[in-house]
């Protein structure tokens, strides 16, 4: 008599974990995604808390991240054009010694969209917008430097 291996529960969690990652995987890659300018100088500052994020995709849709009720960042979470005025004005009237704003937007979206949401921002009391670049990679020379 042959000992047989029983596959059936191993076909079971299979299917299971190819359903959970089917369901995953297209809620992770949605959001916010953006390839931000590169600059050749750009200034390195360290995150600090309680900054206003905002984000500009391709598409020109806006994205905001901003600290939650429980001291942790949301993430880039999508805002309605309608939407952004009501919101960013309710963040900086609160606000009483830093009305900065760090603007992530994708470097080829329409400048005039970049425009409107700095004119959005300052009417809603921002002092400052602050733009997240990455440093921009320099061709080597021949000397290996």
């Amino acid at each position: 008599m042959a000992a047989d291996i029983n596959v059936t529960p191993m076909i079971d969690v299979m299917l299971v974990l190819l359903i959970i990652f089917m369901i995953v995987t297209p809620a992770i890659t949605a959001g916010f995604q953006a390839t931000i300018p590169r600059a050749t100088n750009p200034a390195s500052r360290e995150e600090q808390d309680g900054e206003i994020r905002l984000g500009i995709d391709i598409l020109g849709k806006f994205y905001i991240d901003l600290m939650g009720p429980t001291g942790q960042y949301t993430g880039m979470r999508f805002i309605s054009d309608a939407d952004l005025p009501d919101r960013l004005a309710a963040i900086y009237a609160n606000r009483t010694v830093d009305k900065i704003m760090y603007l992530k937007a994708h470097e080829d979206i329409d400048f005039a969209r970049v425009q409107e949401v700095v004119e959005i921002a300052r009417k809603a009391g921002v002092r400052v917008v602050g733009t997240i670049t990455e440093q921009k990679r320099l061709p080597r020379t021949e000397g290996g430097h």
